[in-house]
């Protein structure tokens, strides 16, 4: 949909200004013949896209607002209104919503409108409800998108809350070192001195105390260096789908990766292949929701197959990053006819299986940290311990 700034005619012959949304020019002179008006002269208007991506426990409350709405009888333009005037939407969200209700209000779909406000709205939800306009089955989608939504919230919410401990522990070791090096080691420096000689450990624990006291805050600045440039070599795509492709090929993490990338996957899946929109589009909208570009760029091959008429469970076979219950799924929902029901039922038991794995990734990580600052740690007490016992040695050895 492109916006025009027109002039047009009323059956008067008076000239009339505005601004209206049409797929082009013959669509608009449609539109106004239809409101009497005769178009003179038009001219395409740079739309300001309003919207950054929505939560998706916000899209979640959106789909079942407009579910309740629509299943109670209220017409499609009153129960936008209704969602706008909800006063826990933030500003950004009501613009968006409201930019939406104004496109309805002129003819547009409400999947066309929803995207016409760029990030904003997932291809997913977009076509799901483009398939519902088609279908007359807007109520339904609508509840079954907010299901969808409110699981993904939660799992998201899962692993973020289960990345808490792990990050304070972290943090925790990050503080202990720097009071260790910067302030306790430094108290023997003087103790150290008066030694002949010291071993290479306490060497190395000096000169990196020093650094330390000294020069904090080039720690900082490489800190921050090391940050941006980070960011910057994995927003290269070749940089990112080598680093996706190796987070799959990690002892045990690899396995839990694989768990999660399928079950969103899976999900995703289901919920299009329900919702009667084309396989391959299923397949296309789904690939974009896997976020791990070496799993993505493998389903070009998927589709491609699919196209040319092999099965779906045969195509799936071929990705190197999914775990095998999903393409035994899929074989006997084809075997039987029960596809939809076997999606589903993949989806459920891969959801469970991946907060499983996120559990189990967690007691992974804590450990691991734990060990890590107690070696930190232990090095540190050894090369400050080994030298006074060496210089105790070496009194006892004198006075004999």
């Amino acid at each position: 949909m492109t916006t025009y700034k027109y002039v047009a005619l009323n059956e008067n012959g008076k000239r009339i200004t505005g601004k209206l949304s049409a797929n082009d020019e013959i669509d608009l002179q449609a539109r106004l013949k239809n409101e009497n008006l005769y178009l003179e002269t038009a001219t395409e208007q740079a739309r300001k896209v309003l919207g950054k991506k929505i939560r998706a426990d916000r899209l979640a409350d959106y789909a079942r607002n407009l579910g309740k709405l629509i299943g109670a009888g209220v017409s499609l333009v009153r129960a936008l209104r209704i969602i706008c005037d909800d006063e826990t939407l933030r500003q950004k969200e009501r613009a968006i919503y409201e930019d939406v209700l104004k496109q309805v209000r002129t003819g547009i779909s409400l999947s066309e409108s929803m995207q016409m406000q760029g990030m904003a709205f997932p291809p997913m939800m977009i076509n799901m409800f483009r398939s519902a306009e088609a279908s007359g089955t807007l109520e339904a989608t609508a509840n079954q998108m907010a299901e969808y939504y409110s699981k993904e919230y939660k799992l998201h919410k899962k692993i973020k809350s289960s990345m808490t401990y792990p990050k304070i522990l972290g943090v925790l070791m990050v503080v202990v070192l720097a009071i260790i090096m910067g302030y306790v080691v430094p108290q023997f420096e003087d103790l150290f001195a008066q030694m002949e000689s010291l071993p290479a450990s306490t060497e190395i624990l000096l000169g990196v105390s020093n650094f330390v006291k000294d020069r904090w805050y080039l720690l900082i600045l490489f800190g921050v260096i090391g940050f941006i440039i980070f960011k910057l070599l994995f927003a290269v795509p070749s940089i990112k789908y080598q680093k996706d492709k190796l987070k799959l090929k990690f002892p045990k993490i690899g396995k839990l990766q694989k768990i999660i990338y399928t079950a969103r996957f899976s999900r995703t899946l289901a919920s299009l292949y329900n919702a009667g929109l084309p396989i391959i589009s299923c397949i296309t909208i789904a690939r974009d929701t896997i976020g791990n570009r070496y799993l993505e760029a493998q389903f070009e091959t998927v589709i491609k197959d699919v196209q040319a008429g092999q099965n779906l469970s045969d195509a799936l076979a071929k990705v190197d990053g999914f775990v095998k219950k999903l393409v035994s799924s899929v074989t006997v929902g084809e075997e039987t006819g029960t596809l939809d029901d076997m999606l589903n039922s993949a989806a459920d038991q891969l959801e469970y299986d991946s907060e499983m794995a996120v559990q189990s990734m967690v007691s992974m990580m804590e450990p691991m940290i734990i060990v890590v600052l107690a070696v930190m740690v232990g090095f540190i007490i050894i090369s400050v311990i080994q030298p006074i016992y060496g210089s105790y040695d070496a009194i006892a050895n004198s006075t004999k």
